[in-house]
């Protein structure tokens, strides 16, 4: 099954189809136990552990590409530079760290009252839950990295499915502080014994997670420059997908640019996260080709993983085409309409968006993060420059415009991604 790209792809969508649900289910769920005043501030906390999950910088994905090229190599790599073991302690010791600052801020905007609440352990509770995220995707990175894909999505899967349970066990009478513990309790045990499986794959000690100092020797030495490009990679990706929702507010107070925009976020936010699934479940092959130098095979299977994330910016297509109008006023309560301009304008975007995702998930992958960070810079330059210029050139019209700036952007950036894969295939 492991080596089944297929069967991995089929069981990546089901673990998407769990990660969708669960986030509606918090919505859902939340703002039916809590007093309209208290699922306020909750969403002020949500966001916070977005935000804080986002602060690990791409470090999983680092980990992931050195580690798969260790698997590779049988453990032997070409140079002193290569993998050791003692990393994935220094990177458990940081995302640890990560954690724990942030729970003293939210402490400290807890006791200060600039997050105010009656419910202080729930809220607690559900950041520590929310931040276990960062363990959990150190584990899936590590999993993967040594062939251990079809376990990390199987006890995913679990775990998403119980934790949906607890979720909903609130409205049947469960107390809110109870199901949040509950739901830790087991995101620990899942990710306990992943990362224990790793652990055993490739024969670590114990002294190998507390050699802190051998290991961040080894980072400082090393790699510096790969974090140092990941980093800064991550916050320009981060601002370029939303640095509209800003640039828009400041250029016009018609709230239907702002909620054109957010419905193409949300198409592509969807696109993405089936795009991975995809590109995941081929990349044991991809990294295996490109490691072996088999050109060949690595333009094949680059071929595959294009068009198999097109057939989903297809089908995206075709329902926007044929209830996008529809789906636009419901999610929005009919407050604003989209025409087909708009929603041409979005079609282009999302084809263009899966070329990107392609390249992206699949260089990084590859430890490629200097070549990700130099081509983002068009995408993040387009981004904060599209309203300014759809101000300036059509304001009479800015909220097609923008969508034809953002669009123009994307194709752009597409464009230059599909020369970077040109060159990874032949390199």
């Amino acid at each position: 099954m492991e080596g089944s790209a297929r069967f991995l792809a089929l069981v990546k969508l089901a673990n998407v189809g769990l990660v969708l649900i669960w986030g509606f289910a918090v919505t859902f769920v939340f703002v039916r136990v809590l007093p309209i005043a208290e699922f306020q501030a909750f969403l002020l906390l949500v966001a916070f552990g977005n935000f804080t999950i986002s602060a690990e910088f791409g470090l999983t994905s680092i980990i992931y590409a050195r580690l798969r090229r260790h698997w590779l190599s049988n453990g032997v790599d070409d140079d002193d530079g290569g993998f050791r073991l003692e990393e994935m302690g220094v990177l458990f010791l940081f995302l640890g760290l990560l954690v724990m600052g942030a729970s003293l801020i939210l402490l400290v905007a807890l006791a200060a009252g600039w997050l105010s609440t009656g419910l202080p352990l729930l809220f607690l509770l559900f950041f520590l839950s929310a931040c276990l995220n960062l363990p959990a995707l150190l584990a899936k990175r590590a999993l993967a990295a040594v062939d251990g894909n079809f376990l990390w999505e199987g006890l995913d899967c679990a775990r998403r499915v119980v934790t949906i349970g607890l979720l909903l066990a609130m409205l049947a009478g469960m107390d809110p502080r109870l199901s949040v513990a509950l739901q830790l309790i087991v995101s620990v045990v899942v990710i306990g014994y992943a990362i224990g499986h790793v652990h055993r794959r490739l024969a670590m000690k114990r002294s190998h997670w507390l050699a802190f100092r051998v290991g961040g020797g080894h980072v400082r030495a090393h790699y510096l420059r790969d974090i140092g490009a990941s980093a800064a990679f991550t916050v320009s990706d981060i601002i370029a997908y939303n640095a509209p929702y800003f640039t828009i507010a400041l250029a016009t107070s018609d709230p239907r640019p702002m909620l054109v925009f957010d419905f193409f976020f949300k198409m592509s936010r969807s696109l993405s996260m089936l795009v991975r699934a995809t590109v995941e479940a081929a990349l044991p092959r991809i990294t295996r080709a490109y490691h072996a130098g088999d050109r060949v095979r690595l333009r094949q299977l680059l071929g595959r993983a294009l068009g198999a994330a097109m057939i989903f910016a297809v089908g995206l297509s075709a329902l926007l085409l044929l209830a996008g109008n529809r789906l636009f006023a419901i999610l929005f309560d009919g407050r604003a309409t989209i025409n087909r301009a708009d929603i041409i304008l979005m079609i282009l975007a999302l084809f263009a968006l899966t070329i990107l995702c392609v390249s992206v998930y699949v260089q990084a992958a590859l430890g490629r993060f200097g070549e990700l960070l130099a081509r983002s810079l068009p995408f993040l330059a387009g981004s904060l420059a599209s309203a300014p210029l759809a101000l300036l050139l059509w304001p009479g019209r800015f909220d097609l415009a923008f969508l034809g700036f953002y669009a123009l952007t994307l194709l752009i950036v597409a464009g230059v991604h599909l020369v970077s894969l040109r060159r990874l295939a032949r390199a």
